[in-house]
């Protein structure tokens, strides 16, 4: 963000700022023009010293300093991860949270989520807060990430994954080098009688195209497979490279496979296949092998099949 986009961000928010610094003296707690600052990965955050725990109010730490998490709760509403969301403040938890531990960055994927939602009220849990910044833009959206995944996870008992599109995407455009620049990985299952069918596409940025027959094309892997819940084997799987052109491109990166079927503007890329199996019987430990493997260097693949990113991927990010 320049320094003419920030002064303008800043200034927009100056009746909030005048009416936090007013509330936080109340509290106790002295603010300048300088205790504010607009993050683009978290929103406009007051910093002081023991802030949070000011505006908190009184509540017993344990020894190791956590703060009980229904404490907080009671008070502030639990209602974003890794939040507490009250009327003119949210609480943060604390910044060793987030990507690379750094206070500029969105939650680290994983932790927070199944943290902030598990358990119920009689559930014992305690949290580290961010002590010395409190985020004030209350009524603003949260920043999403392209790291997600959505859709139903994989499982080695094929028969169980539930239908539907699943969708991957990379932490960080920046860091493309180590996902092979990779836009995301697209993949559905559907289901008919004794058959689950998967297809799966891996779009790259659009840094990466070919020219073909003196077009500039942009190419994606595409992955088909059959597995016969009878034998539980695969007994069908092919790969294919789709050339989309640009305007193809651009419509299918951002849609998944069941978007892309209810468009009227229907993307028939053009496809080379380069490879298949037919009335085979692939056990899913070898599919998943091949399919690791087609997708070369893209640790989207391995997250979708295993959960995770490679450690030394985890390491990198």
């Amino acid at each position: 963000m320049t320094v003419h986009k920030y002064d303008e961000m800043m200034s927009r928010y100056e009746r909030l700022i005048s009416e936090f610094t007013a509330l936080a003296k109340y509290k106790g707690v002295t603010l300048s023009a300088e205790s504010f600052e607009y993050i683009q990965t978290i929103g406009l955050v007051a910093k002081a010293k023991g802030i949070a725990r000011a505006l908190l109010g009184q509540i017993i730490p344990e020894r190791d300093g956590l703060l009980s998490f229904n404490d907080i709760a009671s008070r502030f509403a639990p209602s974003r991860n890794g939040c507490f969301v009250g009327d003119k403040f949210i609480l943060m938890a604390h910044s060793y949270y987030r990507r690379g531990m750094s206070p500029i960055n969105n939650w680290a994927p994983g932790f927070i989520d199944k943290f902030w939602h598990f358990g119920d009220d009689k559930t014992k849990k305690y949290i580290a807060l961010d002590e010395d910044r409190v985020r004030i833009d209350v009524d603003a959206p949260d920043y999403l990430e392209k790291d997600f995944w959505y859709g139903p996870p994989f499982n080695k008992d094929i028969k169980s994954i539930e239908q539907g599109p699943v969708k991957l995407c990379p932490p960080e455009r920046s860091v493309s080098a180590l996902f092979a620049d990779a836009y995301c990985l697209d993949i559905v299952w559907t289901e008919s009688s004794d058959i689950k069918s998967f297809q799966s596409l891996e779009i790259k940025t659009e840094d990466i195209h070919i020219e073909v027959e003196g077009q500039r094309h942009f190419p994606a892997r595409y992955l088909h497979a059959e597995f016969d819940t009878t034998t539980n084997c695969f007994r069908h799987f092919d790969g294919a490279i789709q050339l989309f052109t640009e305007a193809e491109y651009l419509q299918r990166r951002d849609s998944n496979f069941n978007m892309w079927k209810k468009n009227s503007t229907h993307i028939k890329p053009k496809s080379s296949k380069i490879f298949k199996f037919n009335e085979s019987s692939i056990e899913t430990k070898d599919w998943v092998e091949f399919c690791c493997r087609f997708y070369v260097n893209n640790p989207l693949a391995f997250k979708c099949f295993y959960g995770e990113y490679p450690k030394d991927v985890m390491e990198c990010l």
